[in-house]
């Protein structure tokens, strides 16, 4: 499925790839690779809150922002809850960004393989085979209960409406 006029780069419209996820949708299941090329699933995080931040490259300024601010976050969070970055970054690129930025509570996870993070959760950009910006919060019983896509895909997400729906969901 192609959906145009959500998302624009540079103010170009793009292509995104894959549904158009709501909140009360069921997640859907994902294989990424993490850092040393081992699959990871959606199913690795059952029964934890997740929030997935997703960016187009860790080497862009917006993206470093974004995983850093998530970092920043996600060290006051439950055990209960993980936050990914998940890209289209080679784990090289990824294992790079992570150490030199000391990231270490986001797990920055590969969708480069198979892209099936990003045509399950409808952020497949066809014409740059990148993931566009978007923050979604699924619950322990894997329903969605947050969607973001950011509609210019430089810009940077709204990090307060995130955080803020992810509290309700801690209470």
């Amino acid at each position: 499925m192609e959906r145009k006029g959500v998302v624009t780069m540079h103010g170009n419209p793009i292509t995104l790839i894959g549904p158009e996820l709501k909140v009360g949708d069921k997640a859907p299941d994902f294989t990424v690779v993490n850092q040393d090329m081992r699959e990871v699933k959606k199913s690795d995080f059952a029964n934890k809150i997740k929030v997935i931040s997703v960016t187009p490259s860790l080497d862009t300024s917006v993206c470093d922002v974004q995983a850093h601010r998530f970092e920043e976050e996600a060290t006051s969070l439950p055990d209960d809850v993980v936050v990914l970055n998940i890209s289209m970054d080679l784990p090289f690129a990824i294992k790079r960004f992570c150490t030199s930025g000391n990231i270490k509570k986001v797990i920055a996870l590969s969708d480069h393989r198979d892209a099936s993070f990003g045509t399950n959760w409808g952020v497949l950009i066809k014409e740059l085979r990148l993931l566009a910006r978007s923050v979604f919060i699924a619950d322990k019983d894997d329903v969605i209960r947050y969607v973001q896509i950011v509609p210019e895909a430089t810009n940077h997400p709204d990090y307060d409406a995130a955080l803020k729906a992810l509290k309700e969901l801690i209470k």
